[in-house]
């Protein structure tokens, strides 16, 4: 009988090492090898087979599946979302636990002029699908725009704007106060193109001043939590975010990783 085989970056991102897409970038950028070869996108493995990380191979406690955690970051602004930032700017990574396995992945990213929820996980699937756009996930951000605003300008961002990546617009807006020229908006879109928000009303000739993602999904910004600070989310909370997305509490195949066998640096 064939050694059942799954496909590399599957493994890799179950096991909490990153999610698929970084995975994938990984193996763009040679960083992991197979049996001391190159990995390429697409490759399969099966537990006789070995990988190296940027030159470490991997022990079996590398590709156990860590316990699944789910965190609530309150970004603030000022922070990058990458792990380790060539400028010097101080990252989320920072202020974070460490996790009782495997390690954080981001579920998508917040630039660093933006503040607000930022989830992360240590399962990598989980990661995937919530940043996948077929889950269409809501994402709900209070803006502060700087300039006027007119009904034929919010009635052109709800129908779509021609952005240079494709159409866009907002699927929601809602008026939330302010005086002045500084006004406030709810907005909401189901996608996570880069700058999205700020490129949408851009395109309309206002500046938006101040940004802040306060829902992610079903996961509300909790007020009382303070930016700079996290709290882990409850089995119902994290119960809501595998629903959204397919996922059952205990899924079968993830235990296909366990088989993996010891292997020595």
């Amino acid at each position: 009988m064939p050694i059942p085989t799954e496909k590399l970056q599957k493994v890799l991102a179950r096991a909490g090492l990153g999610s698929r897409r970084q995975i994938e970038n990984w193996i763009r950028e040679g960083r992991i090898e197979v049996n001391q070869q190159k990995a390429t996108i697409g490759d399969r493995i099966n537990s006789s087979d070995k990988i190296r990380i940027n030159g470490r191979q991997l022990r079996l406690s590398a590709l156990e599946i860590p316990p699944r955690q789910v965190l609530c970051y309150h970004k603030p602004i000022g922070e990058v979302c990458t792990r380790h930032d060539p400028e010097g700017r101080k990252t989320i990574f920072e202020h974070l636990p460490s996790p009782k396995l495997g390690r954080w992945i981001s579920v998508g990213r917040l630039d660093l002029n933006t503040a607000g929820v930022l989830l992360l996980t240590t399962e990598g699937e989980l990661a995937h699908r919530l940043m996948h756009p077929s889950y269409t996930i809501e994402r709900e951000y209070a803006v502060r725009i700087l300039g006027n605003v007119d009904q034929t300008m919010l009635k052109r961002l709800r129908a779509g704007i021609q952005l240079e990546d494709g159409m866009a617009h907002f699927q929601k807006i809602v008026d939330a106060g302010g005086s002045g020229a500084n006004h406030w908006y709810h907005v909401i879109l189901s996608e996570g193109r880069k700058h999205e928000v700020r490129r949408l009303w851009e395109s309309q000739g206002v500046t938006v001043s101040r940004l802040i993602r306060i829902r992610f999904g079903p996961i509300l910004l909790p007020q009382k939590l303070r930016a700079g600070h996290h709290l882990e989310l409850d089995s119902e909370k994290q119960k809501a975010l595998l629903e959204l997305v397919n996922l059952k509490a205990s899924d079968p195949s993830v235990k296909k990783t366990r088989k993996f066998k010891r292997v020595e640096r």
